[in-house]
């Protein structure tokens, strides 16, 4: 049976940086990622990828000022798969309330533009935002895992059927019949919660997972168009340059879906909640707005990501509420502060890379 100092169940993006963090922190330890389909291609390869500083709690705009600093560094390091993008806010309140919110704010701006056929509800003013980016998600979990895959085993198509522990080690059994011992494990099952390998360890944390729609506007974006961030709405707007099309994401209010659902794809309604939205500020772009992308996150009854021990050991690391990859350095930052894992020389060696 092979051992290890600590086992990651999940391979998104969180769960990849989980496993960069730890080998910085532990660089004698074993560990092993263990993802069920390949790495990245959960609930990350659906993600918009938007990161913009921002945290209604003081916890979560202190882990986003931490993620940022992390994925400037990572994105020149790896050349990840990031394009910074100018942004604009849209808002009602005044820059007093929303700059709290938003650390970075910067210049007020004007909130519509004719020319492009945007328009902006009575009352509504705009600032422009430093900072943003977006990123292809499951590319920048591969790249990231990537870089430590000679410290790392990593297991791709491998489900844990199976979690128990006797007290000194946590027992993972594999889809294909192993097992695996681990000193320590970091759960970073995205929106699978209702796994029955450990969906009666997580109830207790009265997470919820959410549907996350975000519409296709089929109009060609120039390439100084900013991310457009509708802030009384939870919306945004953003270019994505390389497809050559828009990307329109606004808050469902469709709760307790499951990720294997047959019935989690673009309805009709789901369609017509984004036009009504979208139609109060770009009223051109709304018969557009004909196709998209449908999935799902866990979201915690506080709205801040979840880092806690589930029992002796075993840290779940998650619900981040739709922000899994604008907060995962800092998810991942705490999550390895939480081990308290020091290497065992009796324990498996790391696998060694074929010369």
């Amino acid at each position: 049976m092979d051992t290890v100092d600590l086992a990651i169940v999940g391979g998104g993006v969180i769960g990849a940086l989980v496993a960069r963090e730890a080998v910085a922190a532990f660089p004698d330890v074993t560990i092993a990622v263990l993802e069920r389909g390949l790495i990245g291609q959960g609930a990350s390869s659906r993600s918009a990828g938007v990161h913009f500083p921002r945290g209604a709690t003081a916890r979560v705009r202190s882990m986003s000022e931490h993620s940022q600093r992390v994925w400037e560094g990572l994105a020149a390091e790896l050349d990840l798969p990031i394009r910074e993008v100018d942004a604009t806010v849209v808002t009602s309140g005044d820059a007093d309330a929303l700059s709290t919110t938003y650390p970075r704010l910067g210049d007020e701006t004007a909130p519509a533009d004719p020319a492009r056929g945007w328009a902006a509800p009575p009352g509504a003013r705009a600032w422009t935002l430093p900072g943003c980016h977006y990123a292809d998600v499951q590319g920048v979990a591969g790249r990231v895992l990537a870089g430590v895959r000679d410290r790392v085993t990593v297991l791709e198509g491998t489900e844990v059927t199976e979690l128990s522990s006797d007290g000194a080690y946590h027992r993972l059994t594999l889809g294909q019949g192993r097992e695996l011992l681990a000193r320590r494990v970091v759960l970073a099952p995205g929106p699978w919660l209702a796994h029955p390998a450990w969906a009666d360890l997580v109830a207790p944390l009265g997470l919820r997972v959410k549907k996350v729609v975000a519409t296709h506007v089929e109009s060609s974006p120039a390439p100084d168009d900013p991310l457009t961030i509708f802030d009384d709405e939870d919306a945004f707007l953003l270019p994505l340059h390389g497809r050559g099309h828009f990307l329109f994401s606004y808050t469902s209010d469709r709760w307790d879906v499951a990720p294997d659902d047959t019935g989690l794809v673009l309805e009709p309604s789901d369609l017509d909640d984004a036009r009504a939205v979208l139609g109060r500020f770009a009223p051109g772009l709304v018969a557009r707005c004909d196709s998209g992308r449908v999935f799902c996150d866990a979201y915690s009854p506080s709205r801040e990501p979840v880092v806690t021990e589930l029992r002796p050991g075993l840290v779940f690391a998650g619900a981040a509420n739709g922000s899994g990859y604008r907060l995962a350095p800092a998810i991942a930052a705490e999550t390895v502060a939480a081990l308290e894992l020091t290497p065992t020389r009796t324990l498996s060696q790391p696998r060694q890379r074929q010369s």
